[in-house]
């Protein structure tokens, strides 16, 4: 259990540290090109994913504190799989990530930004990053324990006795 929180610390500091990176060396607004598809664009988000509701950045705030409450004690008392820890210390890391900006700037600090050609990802940061990251590997949870139900119905029959 340990070891997921040591996770999330590595992963919140890794998210905060590349932020004021950002802040440091990065003018808002301009991109720098890194890549051909990558650019560092330095933004400040003050709604949720992707800039959605702008200006709700309080109600994102508590989110934050209640999830991260959730996923604290999920990791002591619930966390029985390594898919399972990984997935709760990544979402842990990011929520806390980005309520620290949200806490000291009023704004979550974003600076990565994929593009190629039409494409244009919105600017993220680790802290998003990581939540992606965590919140698939709890669809792939959920998607085997459905996977590992419908076959025992199947082996055992609908009425719950061997076929």
């Amino acid at each position: 259990m340990m070891r997921w929180y040591g996770l999330a610390v590595v992963v919140l500091t890794l998210d905060q540290a590349t932020k004021w990176l950002a802040l440091a060396l990065l003018d808002g607004g301009r991109s720098v090109d890194v890549l051909p598809f990558l650019s560092w664009t330095l933004t400040c988000n003050t709604g949720a994913a992707f800039s959605m509701f702008q200006d709700l950045g309080w109600l994102f705030a508590i989110a934050a504190v209640l999830v991260s409450v959730y996923l604290i004690v999920a990791i002591w008392r619930y966390t029985t799989t390594s898919l399972e820890g990984v997935s709760n210390a990544l979402i842990l890391a990011g929520a806390v990530g980005n309520l620290v900006d949200r806490l000291i700037r009023g704004c979550v600090v974003d600076f990565v930004h994929v593009h190629y050609g039409w494409f244009n990802f919105p600017v993220f940061n680790v802290a998003d990053s990581a939540i992606t990251v965590g919140a698939a590997g709890w669809i792939a949870l959920i998607a085997s324990d459905v996977i590992r139900t419908r076959r025992r119905r199947a082996a055992t029959g609908s009425d719950g006795t061997p076929e």
